[in-house]
């Protein structure tokens, strides 16, 4: 059985998941689903030169994650899932990934958004996300780092 994290970070792949998520679940790959990076060849280097090489890192659109993660879901692998947003995490539950728990480790502050931890910043439409991931059975936990404690965001949005 796979071991995934479900992660919302829009800063993607960087020190912060590679060292403090990749020492705790020892991924042998990370999936970064996003419709843009996906069709940058560039983009995708750039973000592949922090990881050693024991890990792998593929870029799908949301419509390849829905059709590759069962494979990934049924397999032994440990992985870490990335998405920028909590949107397009909205969307795999939507498209029928069955995930448990997603945890937002990075939005930062810009404008429009509210803050409500250092770490994570919501826009107009974040609230009605984690309604819905809940609503659909998914616990929503704002986790910045694995030795933090979780804070589960439907308390903090109502």
């Amino acid at each position: 059985m796979s071991k995934v994290l479900f992660r919302v970070d829009e800063r993607l792949i960087h020190g912060q998941v590679v060292v403090g998520w990749g020492r705790r679940l020892n991924p042998n790959r990370i999936i970064v689903v996003s419709d843009s990076v996906s069709r940058e060849p560039v983009e995708q280097d750039i973000y592949r030169t922090g990881l050693p090489a024991s890990i792998e890192a593929v870029f799908w659109s949301l419509d390849e994650a829905i059709k590759g993660l069962p494979a990934v879901l049924g397999s032994n692998e440990s992985v870490i899932l990335l998405t920028e947003d909590l949107e397009t995490m909205m969307g795999l539950a939507r498209g029928g990934v069955p995930i448990t728990e997603v945890n937002v480790g990075g939005l930062y502050a810009s404008e429009g958004r509210t803050r409500l931890l250092p770490y994570v910043w919501f826009g107009a439409d974040d609230k009605q996300r984690v309604q819905e991931l809940e609503a659909l059975g998914v616990r929503v936990v704002a986790q910045d780092l694995p030795t933090t404690a979780p804070v589960r965001l439907r308390e903090r949005v109502g």
